[in-house]
């Protein structure tokens, strides 16, 4: 039920190729993210689940620094499509 809901923004044969790209990780990490918080959602004392999902995010965020040094354009590409992270202004 829950998994119907999100769109994949990567084409099928892109996925299968480059499942170990960091856009790719992001994408899958971002579903994994939303998945749980609905779960949390209806099941606040799952604390077992709230540790994975700090770990997720914890990994997400890694990744995500790591594409913004090596490869901003991408990286602005990837946030505006997942729809995470505010766009910095500076």
């Amino acid at each position: 039920m829950v998994k119907n809901s999100f769109i994949s923004l990567i084409p099928q044969e892109e996925k299968e190729e480059n499942r170990g790209s960091v856009e790719f990780q992001v994408f899958s990490f971002t579903n994994k993210i939303r998945r749980l918080t609905s779960h949390l959602e209806l099941h606040r004392k799952d604390y077992l689940s709230q540790r994975g999902l700090r770990k997720i995010l914890g990994k997400r965020q890694r990744l995500l620094a790591y594409l913004s040094k090596k490869n901003r354009v991408c990286y602005n590409k990837l946030i505006g499509q997942l729809g995470i992270r505010e766009p910095k202004t500076r």
